[in-house]
């Protein structure tokens, strides 16, 4: 049997591909509630003009419509890249239970690269989470991307 963290971020991966296809930076993200898909985006900032339609926010957002709710927790959202301040900000607010993320970000990495707000002693809610799931599929994914960019 696959593992769970495993199954879902290769979901997440095929979310990233889809931002790589319309030009976005190649970041999926996925919202599983009891093992069952509840809601998946990848990176649209260019493509809507907006710089918080990160896929991770894109995600709690309908997430957000189908529970009618934006607290959503028992959630786990599943990312390709360590989530940003924003995007940590926006789960803290959400309330999910648990993030599992593939790739750190040594740039902008808000959960243990960079910043490390989810382990700040004065959140009142704490979020469970595992970085470096398929770390190096979804590094070198975010790698290639940026290398043809410059070309």
């Amino acid at each position: 049997m696959i593992d769970p963290d495993i199954f879902w971020m290769h979901h997440a991966l095929t979310c990233a591909r889809q931002a790589a296809t319309m030009g976005e930076v190649p970041v999926g993200a996925v919202l599983v509630e009891n093992n069952r898909l509840l809601a998946r985006s990848w990176n649209q900032s260019i493509l809507c003009h907006d710089p918080t339609a990160h896929a991770e926010i894109l995600a709690l957002r309908t997430a957000g419509q189908l529970k009618q709710n934006y607290r959503l927790p028992h959630l786990t959202l599943y990312v390709t890249l360590e989530p940003c301040l924003m995007c940590v900000g926006a789960l803290l607010h959400a309330r999910i239970s648990r993030l599992v993320f593939g790739a750190f970000d040594p740039k902008t990495g808000a959960v243990c690269s960079v910043h490390s707000l989810l382990d700040h002693a004065s959140n009142n809610h704490k979020i469970r989470y595992l970085g470096g799931v398929l770390r190096t599929e979804c590094g070198q994914y975010l790698s290639d991307f940026f290398k043809a960019r410059r070309r």
